[in-house]
Parts: C-alpha cells; structure tokens; sequence
C-alpha cells in the first residue's frame, strides 16, 4: 500500500516513483515465499489529504476548504479494482499512471491519517472492502516532503501573529489536535493481530534538505514512528533525488517481514 503526498511541491518525486517502479514489480513478481510460492500481492495507492477547513484567527484572511482522497483507494488507468494484484496486465504500467497522482491535494499532510481511514473508514463504507487479509503482511509505502500532520479537528483554527502572519505551525507537535504517534501504532496491531504481520517504508526528509526535487523539512513524527515500529520499518531519505534507493530498502524491509511472519492461529 502506498501513501502518496499529492501536495503542490511532489510531483518530481511521483515522476521519480513511477520511473523507479517496474524495477520494485519485477523484484516482487519474481519473489518466491519460503515455501517456493509465487507471491500473492496487491498493490493500492492513496494520498496524504483529507477534506479540511483551515481557519485563521488573528488576521482578516479568509478560510481555505481543500478537498482529499480520505484515505480512497484510488481506481482509474483502467483498473477493474481499487488494487493492482499479481496477474493483472502491465502492473508497471499501471502503477506508474495511478501514481501519478497529481499535485492539487491539501497542503496539510496526514499521511498516518489517510492509512487509518484507508484501512478502517474506507473498509467499513465499503470503498476499500476486501483489500485486507489476514495471512498477508500488511507493507506500507508512505512518500512525502513533509512530516506528519495527522489531526482529526475540523474546522482548523490557526491563530496568527499580526505581525508574523508566516510563524504559525498548522504542524505544531505540541498541539492536543494532532494524533499521538501510539494511537496508529496500536491501531495497526489491532487490524493485523500481531506487530510482526505489517511493516513500513517511509521515505521523507532526514532533516531540512534540497536535492533535485526540491525542498523538504524534517519529517520529525515519522522518523519517531518508523522507530516505534521496530524492526519492520525503515526510513529513507527523500533527499537522494532519486527513489531507487528508498525502493530497494523497502524490499528488503518486506522482504524480512514477510520470512518472519508470525503464523496465524
């Protein structure tokens, strides 16, 4: 499953993805299990935004309303399904269009967010029904330039120094809105049974850095939760320029996860 940031600044790291993928579906259409089965995967792509107001208090400014995906499978490029999964035509291909996601999306990133709803919300009102299995390991991509945002509040109110209208921090990790890193931890444990039976790759910035994509800031709350994870987890640099790397790490990450799958009872 991939969690893609669709904010306005992304869209040479989605080129990047799309153009570094059919090296990641070869890798996995070509994997063997342990007991020498090819392996059984779907892929699922959705975005870091979900509908949001935001509010400013202090300044004459008006609210903005962005719209998101709220955690929706994304389904076009001809999909017959809200996944991609071993013996559809072009899985390269494919991925490499839906991918490309575009760059219209809330600039609020939740991507913590957007995997609970994509998993939980979406599941339950049937958007994303059927994705899950409980003898799969549950593998999450998350790609951003920024770090975590993940709040539940809506409206949200920004209060504004008049005289550094620029110094609010919608991000604030201080704040009783934004989501405690735990609260996604103990939710993917709860959905999968076990913390060995999903695994995560998050690639975003290490710290405030530019490369050939452009800018990235810090991605504080997800190099904590990469951490909080475990051994099933890994952090890469979104700074490299070039998504190769990151993909690679993600494979071996899986790759260990899916040997040491606990059994299911």
């Amino acid at each position: 499953m991939f969690v893609i940031d669709d904010s306005g600044s992304m869209q040479e790291e989605q080129t990047n993805l799309a153009a570094n993928f059919p090296v990641f579906a070869q890798v996995i259409d070509d994997y063997m299990t342990s007991s020498g089965d090819a392996l059984d995967y779907r892929i699922a792509i959705t975005t870091t935004g979900r509908d949001v107001t935001t509010e400013f208090v202090g300044a004459p400014l008006p609210p903005i309303t962005e719209k998101g995906d709220n955690g929706e499978f994304l389904q076009g490029c001809g999909m017959t399904r809200r996944w991609i999964e071993r013996g559809d035509g072009d899985v390269a291909g494919t991925f490499a269009c839906v991918a490309n996601v575009g760059t219209d999306g809330p600039g609020v990133e939740m991507p913590l967010l957007a995997l609970e709803w994509a998993l939980d919300d979406r599941v339950a009102d049937g958007t994303n029904a059927g994705f899950l299995r409980d003898d799969a390991l549950l593998a999450v991509v998350i790609l951003t330039d920024e770090d975590d945002c993940s709040r539940e509040d809506d409206p949200i109110q920004i209060t504004l120094d008049p005289t550094n209208p620029t110094s609010a921090d919608v991000c604030d990790r201080s704040s009783p809105n934004i989501v405690p890193l735990d609260h996604y931890l103990s939710f993917l444990d709860g959905i999968k049974g076990d913390r060995g039976r999903w695994a995560v790759a998050v690639t975003a910035g290490p710290t405030q850095c530019t490369s050939s994509f452009g800018d990235a800031i810090e991605a504080v709350r997800l190099k904590d939760f990469v951490t909080r994870t475990g051994d099933n987890a890994v952090f890469s640099s979104i700074c490299d320029g070039d998504l190769a790397s990151a993909l690679r790490d993600a494979l071996d990450t899986f790759s260990a996860a899916c040997e040491n799958f606990p059994p299911i009872d």
